[in-house]
């Protein structure tokens, strides 16, 4: 199975959330000069395929929704999981998956609230480093994870 698109879009985006300013600024193409979490995701998505969808604490990939709070932290009472969705928090980062296919994640730290709200029965699988399962969660379930070591997860 071939990660490597959104596994590096994954990497890219939990690092510019997370508060990285490597990309502070960047020019969309019309040479518009745009700043912080847009400028990070115009330039880490430059080459997706699918259109991006980009608000002050909103990042939309096919397949993911990553939102962050104005301050760096999404608390767990934000934590609303739509129907078919797998939700979570991670280091202060709401990461809402919605499309089957494996996800390679980086810097997954500490503990923090999940939600599986898909399909009943719907087993969402969290992997070690070398791919063997670490975890799983079969919807609905929701609950405190430990995310270190999380190295992917397939959220169906």
């Amino acid at each position: 199975m071939n990660i490597a698109k959104p596994a590096a879009l994954l990497v890219a985006a939990t690092a510019l959330l997370a508060g990285s300013t490597a990309w502070a600024t960047a020019a969309t193409p019309d040479g518009t000069r745009v700043t912080g979490l847009r400028a990070a995701a115009d330039q880490v998505l430059a080459g997706h395929p699918k259109p991006l969808q980009v608000a002050a604490d909103k990042v939309r990939y096919d397949g993911l929704t990553l939102t962050t709070a104005p301050k760096g932290k999404v608390a767990a009472k934000d934590l609303d999981c739509a129907y078919g969705h797998l939700c979570m928090i991670v280091n202060g980062t709401k990461f809402d998956f919605y499309k089957c296919q494996t996800w390679a994640v980086h810097n997954w730290t500490g503990d923090g609230p999940f939600t599986n709200n898909q399909t009943p029965g719907t087993v969402a699988r969290f992997y070690n480093q070398d791919g063997s399962v670490r975890w799983t969660s079969t919807a609905y379930q929701a609950g405190t994870a430990t995310w270190d070591p999380i190295w992917s997860l397939r959220p169906c």
